[in-house]
């Protein structure tokens, strides 16, 4: 297999820049998500290791090769696209081995690879059928087996999922995953779809206007965003975000605004410094508010709710607080209701702080800084 390693690359369309600076590398059997909101440059990163578009500037490796100027056919990799794109006058069988066919792959060794790959993806009662006679998640699993019989050093995925119905994705998502489990092969997969980033990925790469903004495991990700662009991406439901200003109550510093008041966590006190009536912003997840009393370790806002989406054992609450729209994941024991007044707990170890200039996270500067 291979590693894929991209050096300062730069992707430009005229005057518009897809992807900024880029530098990266995917380690081999690694299954690295791209992921990032439509228009971040994810896909051309990915055709750009296919060899589909032209690198604008900088160096693209895979292995120890540099591939800038190799034609496609010649890079080793093979690519899952949206579409299917499967041949519908032929079987299955015939899908997969087609393009072994046109490499001039003995027969024998087409043979041996597709009833392989079949077994594999649990195609093997399927050989015969023709695309039409299949479900949508046979068809992609069709697609898969297509690049598997390649034996590829890099597979290369761009949104394979986006055409399957809710219950397909989780279930084709748990099979591509244990088929990187099988195979020790590295996959770069693309997606615009966080769950699928956070369920499947090895680490992450988080992209936004052409730039990378973060790689990290799916934990990193989710616990120490560098900035309020990850923090709000990575997270479902996204992060709540509150403009807040630094201040003191008497010998203690706080942030606060209309709607609560939080005393400052000892691990931003160096990054907020002394300065009063700062403007940061307050980030905490849905998921991380409590019902009930808190102790010391956590604040407390009070809060009137909207909306309440029953999602059988949790309920996802809308809430007001001030000015401010939140969202809290809470027990559905409770039984909130529309209208209820609820006091909900601010955990003091699960709040991020965001410089409103920058986006930056003033923990993950402070952590930078003291490496």
């Amino acid at each position: 297999m291979a590693t894929v390693t991209f050096d300062h690359v730069w992707k430009r369309f005229g005057d518009v820049v897809a992807v900024n600076d880029l530098s990266l590398d995917i380690q081999d059997e690694e299954f690295l998500v791209l992921v990032g909101p439509s228009g971040c440059g994810k896909t051309t990163s990915l055709r750009m290791i296919a060899g589909l578009e032209e690198i604008t500037e900088g160096t693209l490796k895979i292995g120890e090769r540099v591939v800038n100027d190799v034609p496609p056919k010649d890079r080793d990799v093979a690519m899952v696209f949206q579409s299917y794109a499967l041949y519908p006058h032929m079987t299955v069988y015939d899908n997969l081995a087609f393009g072994l066919k046109l490499r001039k792959v003995p027969k024998a060794e087409i043979d041996r690879r597709v009833r392989e790959a079949a077994k594999t993806i649990e195609l093997s009662d399927l050989l015969t059928r023709k695309p039409r006679q299949l479900s949508g998640g046979q068809r992609q699993r069709v697609a898969l087996g297509r690049a598997i019989v390649r034996e590829p050093a890099v597979f290369l995925m761009d949104e394979p999922l986006s055409n399957l119905d809710a219950k397909l994705r989780v279930q084709t998502r748990a099979e591509i995953a244990r088929l990187h489990q099988r195979l020790k092969t590295t996959i770069v997969y693309v997606t615009h779809d966080q769950v699928e980033a956070m369920t499947m990925g090895t680490r992450i790469a988080v992209m936004n206007f052409g730039l990378l903004q973060q790689v990290g495991t799916p934990q990193r990700l989710y616990e120490h965003p560098v900035n309020k662009f990850v923090a709000g991406f990575i997270g479902s439901p996204s992060m709540n975000f509150v403009q807040v200003t630094t201040g003191r109550e008497g010998d203690r510093a706080v942030l606060h605004d209309e709607a609560f008041t939080v005393p400052l966590p000892d691990r931003f006190r160096e990054a907020v410094g002394p300065t009063t009536g700062r403007s940061l912003t307050l980030g905490f997840r849905p998921e991380h508010l409590a019902i009930g009393p808190v102790g010391d370790n956590a604040a407390t806002v009070r809060t009137n709710v909207d909306v309440v989406e029953f999602l059988g054992n949790e309920e996802l609450l809308h809430l007001r607080a001030g000015h401010h729209d939140l969202v809290a994941v809470v027990d559905a024991r409770h039984r909130v209701r529309p209208g209820d007044v609820l006091d909900l707990g601010i955990p003091f170890d699960k709040v991020h702080l965001f410089d409103d200039e920058t986006g930056d996270s003033l923990a993950e500067v402070k952590a930078v800084s003291a490496a």
